[in-house]
């Protein structure tokens, strides 16, 4: 009797399962913007609404000014290599380069070409360049344009052109678990000819340059990266036909449909891809792809979230068995974004075939299903027999202008924003009447222009989408914000928080409008009648799939990482890396490609939690060696025997000219040596060249500059940006020291003072510099007020703080964070102290990680063996390059080695200045107690500063005792002399 109630109670909780696993599975799918398109017809014009701020200079005023040209029907050549003037390393001449006839012009990563060139008609000309992209550091190129020595509109100065990527194997490998490898991607180039276009897609179609009758000069500028250059070509780029009239001309040709065919093309299998970020994925989500597996990782599909910015694009090759018409179809996904749609452009062996193909719209839903070029009518596409290559662009399509008017009404606000708190302050007295529609020209005007435009925009993103979105939302409450502000003019001082609150909101829409993701599984090219496959997404496949996967969960350790071989080497060691699953994941891959076939040693590569080294080394349970260590633990681990001196191997000194001597200093510990560096990072001085213009100040080069411009800035209500806390370089560990504050390092070291005196025995905060010092660093928050925590990015971005001393990592974030103010900042040395000799000393700290040996470590060769490998050129070179390519230009790597750092796709300006401050950057040593350094002087500053109680030299003299006697109490410890 128990046993039939226990079997039918464990059926009930199995139909349970069953059900709910089920109902997951249906809830999972619904949700979808079933909308089939645009409602009423389009009342948006672009370029409507007239900036009543200053003159950008941006291609849509360019374009305005020339309204009146032609589009002339001529068609110029330049030949590369008839340049009236060259200038810049790597100008070279090159005959019959790579099966191109004639002579190229080789151009190096810096440098300008001049070529004259005889215009027969004034008029708008779109211009195309052919070129070669040779080696370089795996980013792409970049040019600027001049046109008779002027730069004819902004855009015009970030010009890029794409490098070529494929699949370093035809074959994709797998581990010893298995597992599919993610492929290694690698250059192909090969010569490709390039219409000059906007970059960050703003605009769909080529610029257009208008150029007089008679002879003009032409003039790249080189930016980033080399490339060989055949020729120059000015001609009218000519729109494709329509549908309609192509299908008249299929007729008209003769070419008729095919039958019966169907080819399928696996979308991991692309021929070509514009960036290393587009390398094939994994998904493992769903039992629709091909080829699947519940239990291992399969490589199955391309795209996805990697292929989301404007201009990235994907070439397949497809084998035509016979010449005639074709309908192409996709197994794609696009539950990224809604609202707004995906939109790409298709290509047929290098055209576009009609003007619809220009944007091909993929909208939200769930999971995978079948989207057929044309829908229920597909389009047909004339395809020959044999090689053809298909090519898909993403694309902004018909919301580009609408993201561009965006773009512009965030500009004029934040503009508007900075006008405000120049009378306001940031934080306004909301018991007084500033009356700053009265004080700030054109106020209302602008609030009502931009009303209008979010309106129109927000109406037109509704007719485009099909329906109310989030998207939309936010737009509407900006616009309504200011339809309020301008009814209410005395409202605007207390409501400006919400103001810059929505105002950020705007800015983060406009970065992830840019972003319009697709994944791909496979593609289709069938002849008319042929029926296609089904989606393989139905609900018993997906009940299927999540029961299996759910089942496998109980048995199978996903975080462990494989081998890429079964060999069993006699040698081996274990590393622990405490970051992401992408990092290791390319870390232990470029192990297996050359770290252990090279030397014979297998890497057990453990992805762990960085908090439980010190309890695993204290139960011998550590690694042998430890990756992205903070500068503090190695000098600490050290003190207590655990661990190795590197100085002791005979190749030592060979190592260390590897970094800079700076970067060595935390590491370094009664003359031994405990760590490799792997990052090291420093400040630079970040400014808005538009708000300094606009202010009529030049960027600091002495602190008393900078006292100076500060007073210039309090006085229009603006902010100087000097963080006290550091960011973290590693992976927090318990028992970290807080670093001392870099600022006050700053001072420090170019006034010739130290944190340590007598071989670090003592702290040398209490003498006459390290006093002084002090008192000049808190006078900065005390009487000119600086803030002391604030987002730095975003108070850039708004121009409410147009300069900091931050750490230079900011330029990855803010090149990607906000790119509405793209070529409106620059970075450069930070101020220095003038020295009596008149020269300027710019000395700062670096922070960064390390990587450690253990002491305990049982081969220690080996281990010393991995540690070079990892921190030498070629391995930090091909990890930067490789984790730029997986996330993008914000994940760009700060690499401590020389060489490696200069083999980074940084463009030549701005890493000529970070070189230049590199040049003063100084280590700040570590000593026993020294976690008291970075601890007690944060306290010192608090209370002088937040307390307002106590003055500076008794603070800081009060606690360097602490410090003083914290040194004592651990030098004893150690059996150090004191």
């Amino acid at each position: 009797m128990k046993g039939t109630v226990r079997k039918k109670k464990l059926t009930l909780w199995s139909i349970g399962i069953v059900g709910a696993a089920g109902l997951l599975v249906l809830w999972s799918q619904l949700g979808a913007d079933n909308v089939s398109g645009a409602g009423e017809k389009s009342t948006f014009v672009s370029g409507s609404w007239t900036s009543l701020q200053q003159e950008r200079g941006d291609y849509a005023s360019y374009l305005a000014k020339n309204e009146s040209a032609g589009f002339p029907d001529r068609e110029v050549i330049i030949d590369a290599s008839d340049y009236a003037m060259a200038e810049g390393d790597g100008i070279e001449k090159l005959d019959n380069y790579e099966g191109m006839s004639g002579t190229s012009l080789k151009t190096g990563e810096q440098g300008r070409v001049d070529w004259k060139v005889n215009v027969p008609e004034a008029g708008f000309y779109n211009i195309s360049v052919q070129y070669y992209p040779i080696k370089g550091k795996s980013s792409s190129i970049e040019r600027s344009l001049l046109i008779d020595g002027v730069l004819p509109f902004e855009e015009a100065d970030y010009l890029q052109f794409d490098r070529i990527w494929d699949n370093e194997l035809d074959q994709v490998k797998r581990d010893n678990r298995g597992n599919d490898l993610r492929p290694q991607q690698f250059e192909r180039p090969e010569w490709r000819e390039l219409l000059l276009k906007d970059s960050n897609g703003y605009y769909a179609d080529p610029f257009r340059f208008y150029l007089t009758a008679g002879t003009h000069t032409l003039s790249f500028v080189s930016q980033r990266e080399p490339m060989v250059v055949r020729q120059l070509r000015l001609y009218q780029d000519k729109h494709p036909a329509l549908y309609e009239e192509t299908v008249k001309r299929y007729e008209q040709e003769g070419l008729k449909k095919t039958d019966g065919q169907l080819i399928t093309v696996q979308a991991e299998n692309a021929r070509a891809k514009s960036s290393p970020t587009l390398y094939p994925q994994t998904e493992r989500a769903s039992a629709a792809v091909k080829p699947y597996s519940p239990e291992l990782i399969r490589v199955n599909t391309i795209g996805g979230y990697n292929w989301r910015m404007p201009g990235q694009w994907i070439e397949w090759e497809i084998d035509a068995p016979e010449a005639g018409l074709y309908k192409i179809a996709l197994k794609a996904k696009q539950q990224f974004v809604r609202g707004i749609y995906s939109t790409r452009r298709l290509y047929v062996n290098g055209e576009v075939p009609f003007r619809e193909a220009e944007q091909i719209p993929f909208r939200y839903k769930s999971g995978y299903r079948i989207d057929v070029m044309g829908g229920d009518e597909p389009y047909l596409f004339e395809l020959k027999k044999g090689k053809n290559i298909i090519r898909l662009e993403d694309t902004l399509g018909e919301f580009a202008p609408l993201i561009r008017e965006v773009k512009d009404s965030l500009f004029n606000l934040n503009e508007m924003y900075r006008k405000i708190i120049m009378i306001t302050g940031a934080s306004p007295d909301k018991f007084r009447d500033y009356r700053v529609d009265e004080q700030v020209p054109n106020l209302l005007k602008t609030f009502k222009s931009e009303e209008e435009r979010l309106t129109a925009v927000s109406k037109e993103l509704k007719r485009l989408s099909g329906g109310s979105s989030d998207s939309e939302a936010l737009l509407k409450t900006m616009a309504l914000q200011l339809g309020e502000l301008i009814d209410n003019p005395d409202t605007i001082p207390r409501r400006l928080a919400a103001y810059k609150s929505n105002t950020g909101g705007l800015g983060t829409w406009l970065q992830k409008a840019l972003e319009m993701p697709l994944q791909i599984d496979e593609i289709y090219v069938a002849s008319p009648n042929k029926k296609l496959p089904s989606d393989g997404d139905g609900f018993f496949t997906r009940l299927s799939h999540e029961i299996t996967t759910f089942a496998y969960s109980f048995f199978i350790d996903y975080n462990q990482i494989g081998n890429a071989s079964d060999e069993k080497n006699p040698r081996s060691i274990t590393v622990w890396i405490g970051s992401g699953r992408d990092q290791a994941n390319t870390l232990k891959a470029m192990i297996d490609e050359t770290f252990t076939p090279e030397t014979g040693i297998n890497v057990n590569l453990k992805l762990v939690q960085m908090n439980t080294l010190l309890p695993a080394t204290l139960a011998g349970q550590g690694p042998d060696v430890a990756m992205q260590i903070s500068n503090d633990i190695p000098v600490n681990y050290a003190m207590r025997k655990a661990a190795a001196d590197l100085s002791q191997f005979p190749d030592y000194r060979e190592v260390a000219n590897w970094f800079r001597p700076s970067a060595l200093v935390p590491f370094t510990y009664q003359k031994g040596v405990y760590a490799l560096p792997e990052t090291q990072t420093f400040n630079m001085l970040f400014y808005r060249k538009d708000v300094l213009k606009e202010l009529g100040l030049d960027v600091p080069q002495t602190w008393d500059d900078m006292y100076k411009l500060l007073a210039v800035l309090n006085k229009n209500r603006m902010q100087l940006g000097m963080p006290i806390t550091t960011p973290a370089t590693s992976v927090p560990i318990p028992g970290q020291n807080i670093p001392p504050n870099s600022i006050f390092a700053t001072m420090l070291m170019q006034n010739g003072g130290q944190f340590y005196r007598n071989e670090g025995k003592e702290s040398d905060l209490d003498s006459r510099i390290g006093v002084e010092t002090f008192k000049t660093w808190t006078d900065l928050y005390s009487d000119y007020k600086l803030e002391r925590e604030f987002d730095f990015a975003n108070r850039f971005r708004t121009g409410e703080m147009p300069i900091g001393i931050v750490d230079y990592t900011t330029y990855n974030q803010l090149s990607v964070f906000a790119p509405e103010i793209r070529g409106m900042w620059g970075f450069v040395p930070i101020p220095g102290t003038k020295q009596p000799d008149g020269t300027i000393r710019r000395d700062t700290p670096s922070n960064g990680s390390g990587t450690l040996m253990l002491s305990g470590a049982k081969d220690k060769d080996a281990a010393w063996q991995f540690m070079k490998w990892w921190t030498g050129e070629d391995a930090q070179t091909k990890y930067g390059r490789e984790m730029e390519a997986l996330m993008g230009a914000s994940a760009r790597y700060p690499t401590a080695n020389v060489k490696a750092l200069d083999s980074l796709p940084w463009p030549v300006a701005d890493y000529d200045s970070l070189k230049e401050e590199f040049e003063w950057v100084r280590g700040i040593p570590e000593v026993p107690g020294g976690y008291f350094t970075g601890r007690h002087l944060q306290n010192a500053f608090l209370k002088v500063v937040v307390g307002a109680d106590t003055e500076a030299r008794e603070a800081i003299l009060d606690y360097a005792q602490y410090i003083q006697d914290e040194i004592r109490a651990k030098r004893k410890e150690f059996g150090l002399p004191e």
